[in-house]
């Protein structure tokens, strides 16, 4: 009995692989995309600033997303950190 792959074993296994390599590069190709990335970057500034408002109004944390949730967080900490300085400039320019 013969180990050895027939010619057609082995150039179905070249296809195969060819199919999978341009799945990825398309993939990979549409992640790096520039317009991809700040469509992405714009739907999750919107989500954190519709999950912060909920945050606000009572409502928690989104539970059942930790990046959702972590982005509140970080955009609540912004505001905060933005508006200790624009009083601390004030501040220093009244004295």
């Amino acid at each position: 009995m013969s180990t050895e792959p027939t010619q057609a074993e082995l150039e179905a296994e070249i296809a195969r692989t060819r199919a999978e390599l341009a799945s990825t590069i398309d993939e990979l190709t549409t992640r790096l995309d520039p317009r991809t990335q700040a469509a992405n970057v714009a739907h999750q500034t919107k989500q954190a600033a519709a999950d912060t408002g909920t945050f606000f109004t009572g409502g928690g944390l989104p539970e059942h997303d930790p990046v959702r949730a972590r982005n509140v967080k970080i955009l609540v900490t912004g505001t905060i950190a933005i508006v200790a300085l624009v009083v601390a400039a004030i501040l220093r320019k009244r004295s």
